[in-house]
């Protein structure tokens, strides 16, 4: 079998259409034996006079076999999913929550870490080596090192049943996605849909064998319903639809349920942060972030509240006076996208479709790529016959003065078997091999856009344009890094509430008029964007700014609340109606269970860190606004932040790098600005 088995052999990209799901237990069962066995001969060698060599790297060895197969079948599971492939992965979660919960409780070896932390060698590290280091015995004691046997096995059994438990959230939800369809033969149902929109649906219907249109759950087609369709009883339905995904209300009730799964998961985690010393969940996750305490998040998010609302309300009052001149006097949560759409048009003459025809695909690709250029000095070229796990993804290349830097996969468009959303993965570290050879970076950069259809080019909205960007800012910081340590290179090791830092920053240049002029063109005459729509956007870019952070400071209170109370007696629901209370001004219908789909934080790593969004958007407005104060190509500013931000991985804490490239400690008043939510903007 091994010598048949793509993941157990030496490849530079995966050979991605080799991968059978039969492949992956063997593979994963074999590469854990031999790391165990490696584990045990070198902590033998290393335990009376550990070196970084014989220690560190060592295991960084033994981390990147099992990660460079591992890789590519996490990776297939998200983006082309199947019942065979998802038993193999799912077979697997347990075997390595294992590995890591034994790795992480093993006493000669934390011990070899301590005693390598206190050598005299260690005074000549690197900051990189220090502050891995420094890492490493956080991360022993985060895993229960201290902790008693009995405790410890405790431990290890909550890891794997939380692995097992929110990988079951993420296909629940993806099958609930997928189960629910409606099927229209009558055209005039889709009243004020766009051209594509339809020719998408129609599309989806083909692909089942049907006549006529197929509205899916898949955020596209639920966008669109959401956006223009006229019909309201058919947004309600959609809406109904969607909202209740993987819940017990809504068509499917009980189906895909992720209730019970989300009540053990908090459980769970309550007991682990209680083994680990810590009064609740939303403590233990903040001991690895750059936030200080609970308190300190919680101001952090109820100042930006306070501070919204007014505007929020001032918002939805002046939505509601809008549909009540169209005819409609109880504004509901399915005609807000309908309805905003259209104030949207009538204040501003202009459409998030309207704009689409000057955002081809391509075009946007190439904008990117000569933005980053100017401010990086990089150049982007595509790659083509490499292997692949379907044939719309992309391959491409960085290089720097002709030198290779590393490459990212492009996977842009929603379709059956994905998972929806938009994510970057590293697929390889860069790093420094125990032969002293550099190892390149990979990244995965995917998106869940509408398709081209119809002989057309995909045409992007400016909003996923504005995700691409965000999506390729995290891509530069794994792959722009200069670390060769494993532990510290790309996003290892970055605080969780600093690591949306470089994607957040990336989105800026979407509304910057010398941005614009590179990443659109008119998909038929080429045509570049006219000032008169230019300044449209601009002028539309904070429509309804203050309804957006109300929502997302929503998912973010709710998230921190939920897991800081956990155990206080309210549901799930209880705290989220809370939060609602506090923040929300329009509120959605009982049925609504939002957090039966919220994969972020049951599914995704932003358990009690969904805050980190908005923490990090201050941290990138301010770090933009040197940019604007400078020139935003101004390619001086743009290698500073380079070397301060991007190449320094998780070398040192967020806040150095932030100072060293800014000069001063982060302030809120650029976010506010930026958003049209501060007194002087307004």
């Amino acid at each position: 079998m091994t010598a048949n088995n793509p993941l157990l052999q030496d490849f530079d990209l995966p050979p991605y259409s080799q991968i059978k799901p039969e492949h992956v237990e063997p593979a994963v069962d074999q590469i854990l034996a031999d790391s165990r066995a490696a584990i045990a001969k070198l902590l033998e060698a290393q335990q009376a006079n550990p070196s970084w060599d014989g220690l560190v790297l060592a295991l960084d060895e033994l981390g990147a076999r099992l990660g460079r197969a591992w890789s590519p079948v996490s990776h297939l599971n998200s983006v082309c999913n199947s019942p065979e492939l998802r038993a193999a992965y799912e077979a697997c979660l347990p075997k390595l929550s294992e590995y890591w919960t034994e790795m992480g409780q093993n006493k000669p070896l934390f011990q070899a870490y301590e005693a390598l932390a206190q050598s005299p060698a260690a005074a000549d590290f690197d900051v990189a080596q220090k502050t891995i280091l420094e890492h490493a015995l956080r991360d022993f004691r985060l895993s229960g090192i201290d902790l008693p046997a009995e405790q410890q096995k405790r431990y290890g059994e909550i890891q794997m049943r939380l692995s097992e438990l929110t990988s079951k959230f993420s296909n629940q939800l993806l099958d609930a996605t997928q189960a629910w369809t409606k099927h229209i033969t009558d055209e005039a149902v889709l009243s004020g849909l766009t051209d594509s929109a339809k020719a998408q649906m129609k599309q989806a219907a083909e692909a089942k064998g049907l006549d006529g249109w197929l509205i899916t759950l898949e955020f596209p087609s639920y966008y669109a319903v959401m956006t223009y369709a006229d019909d309201r009883a058919l947004r309600e339905e959609v809406y109904a639809a969607y909202c209740t995904r993987a819940s017990d209300q809504g068509p499917n009730a009980g189906l895909n349920d992720n209730g019970p799964l989300m009540a053990e998961i908090l459980d769970l985690r309550q007991e682990l942060a209680r083994l680990l010393g810590f009064a609740n969940y939303s403590e233990l996750s903040l001991a690895s972030k750059m936030a200080e305490s609970t308190d300190q998040v919680l101001s952090f998010l109820r100042d930006l509240a306070v501070r919204s609302k007014p505007f929020a309300e001032q918002d939805l009052a002046e939505l509601k006076a809008f549909a009540a001149e169209q005819g409609l006097n109880d504004l509901q949560s399915w005609d807000v996208g309908y309805y905003s759409e259209k104030l949207r048009q009538q204040r501003y003459s202009i459409s998030q479709e309207e704009v689409r025809a000057w955002f081809p695909v391509d075009k946007v690709l190439s904008g990117l790529f000569a933005i980053v250029q100017k401010l990086y000095g990089i150049e982007i070229r595509e790659l083509k016959g490499f292997d692949t796990w379907h044939p719309d993804v992309r391959l491409f290349e960085i290089t720097e003065n002709g030198q290779h830097v590393g490459r990212f996969f492009f996977d842009l468009y929603a379709r059956a078997n994905k998972r929806g959303g938009a994510w970057m993965d590293g697929a390889r570290d860069k790093r420094r091999d125990a032969q002293g050879k550099l190892i390149a970076p990979v990244a995965n950069l995917v998106c869940n856009f509408t398709p081209p259809v119809g002989g057309k080019p995909a045409l992007l909205t400016h909003d996923e344009v504005t995700t691409l960007f965000h999506e390729f800012g995290h891509g530069l910081h794994h792959l722009l890094t200069r670390v060769e340590h494993a532990g510290a290179s790309g996003i290892n090791g970055v605080a969780w509430d600093a690591v949306e830092l470089p994607s957040q920053f990336m989105e800026n240049w979407c509304w910057e008029p010398e941005g614009l002029a590179l990443i659109s063109g008119h998909h038929e005459t080429g045509e570049a964007l006219p000032q008169a729509v230019l300044d449209k956007m601009l002028a539309a870019k904070n429509f309804q700014s203050g309804l957006m952070m109300v929502r997302q400071l929503e998912f973010s209170l709710f998230d921190f609340e939920l897991h800081a109370s956990h155990g206080d007696g309210r549901s799930v629901l209880d705290v989220l109606e809370g939060v609602r209370n506090e923040v929300s001004v329009l509120r959605p219908p009982a049925y609504n269970r939002f957090a039966n789909g919220f994969a972020h934080i049951f599914a995704g790593g932003y358990a009690a860190g969904y805050y980190s969004y908005k923490w990090a958007e201050v941290l990138s407005a301010d770090a933009f606004s040197k940019f604007e104060e400078e020139g935003v190509f101004n390619a001086d500013t743009g290698r500073a932040f380079r070397e301060a931000i991007l190449a320094r991985g998780g070398s040192q804490e967020p806040m150095v790098l932030f100072v060293d490239f800014r000069g001063r400690e982060p302030s809120i008043d650029a976010l506010l600005r930026h958003l049209g939510l501060s007194q002087e903007a307004a």
